[in-house]
């Protein structure tokens, strides 16, 4: 897997398939999953350790995706994720996955912000300043 600052490639494997041989619908979250997760590392947000220093986790509120066209076994995807918007508890996000510049998977992220025990919080204002330069 190798990243750019808003993409991550991402080889299709075996495992991703199912029966008919294209991509398990469910495995294109595990994707994007991957592209939020390293777009945070690449501006050096390591979500572990930002637990461990804040309380702040955070997770996927609502996904609105749609699924435009098959994966298939051995395609090299791009995952592009780009932040939408940051507002109170909530991170907005856009991401897309393509295969040689076509888009076959486009979602709307919300992920919200809570405290380890699941109560919402507000995103902490050092992230949202980390996070606002790439909305600028």
């Amino acid at each position: 897997m190798t990243q750019t600052a808003d993409q991550i490639q991402i080889r299709v494997y075996y495992e991703d398939t199912d029966l008919a041989g294209i991509v398990y619908y469910a495995n294109y979250l595990k994707f994007i999953e991957r592209g939020r997760t390293e777009f945070l590392r690449t501006r050096g947000v390591d979500q572990g350790a930002y637990k461990a220093q804040t309380g702040v986790v955070f997770a996927a509120r609502r996904v609105e995706a749609d699924y435009l066209a098959p994966a298939v076994f051995d395609d090299l995807l791009t995952v592009e994720t780009r932040l939408s918007a940051i507002r109170g508890a909530r991170i907005f996000m856009t991401q897309t996955v393509l295969r040689d510049g076509d888009t076959l998977f486009r979602a709307q992220v919300t992920l919200a912000a809570m405290t380890e025990d699941g109560k919402p919080t507000r995103v902490p204002a050092d992230l949202c300043a980390r996070l606002d330069r790439v909305l600028e």
